[in-house]
């Protein structure tokens, strides 16, 4: 089996969420939204700020419950921006605990333009990714003309 399962479509093997609309421009912090990492082996998070600042980033946190109240960061997952960088990528690999969030470090007044999720490595496929707030399709080998 491919290890995009087997559909043999990315979109189809992984489960792809937002967890964080846009946030006008602060200094807070920014709590995505938890994915709930039961039945999948890793998950990454993708992050759009607005300004670049040596100290603006992202950190994971993680809990044994749905509502975070006692998140907890994980070790060596901070990533700041080195003054030119505004995207991230935060992978993590097998969670001990089965809720994991994203949180937008804002120390320079700066929007946050996106947080997503994408998790991968279940056993469970095809996985569908449409949902009420997002649209979903998917193309095999389609021939050229009107989109």
């Amino acid at each position: 089996m491919s290890v995009w399962g087997t559909t043999g479509n990315l979109s189809k093997a992984v489960k792809i969420t937002k967890v964080s609309d846009y946030a006008a421009a602060n200094t807070t912090d920014v709590n995505a939204t938890r994915v709930d990492m039961a039945g999948y082996e890793s998950v990454v998070f993708l992050a759009s700020i607005g300004t670049a600042a040596a100290n603006n980033g992202v950190k994971v946190q993680q809990d044994t419950a749905t509502g975070m109240g006692s998140a907890a960061d994980l070790e060596d997952s901070q990533l700041l921006s080195d003054g030119t960088q505004t995207e991230f990528v935060v992978e993590v690999y097998r969670p001990r605990e089965r809720y994991v969030r994203l949180v937008v470090e804002r120390g320079t007044s700066t929007t946050v333009e996106a947080v997503w999720a994408i998790q991968y490595g279940t056993r469970v496929l095809p996985i569908d990714n449409e949902t009420a707030a997002q649209a979903y399709e998917l193309n095999i080998e389609p021939d050229e003309g009107t989109a």
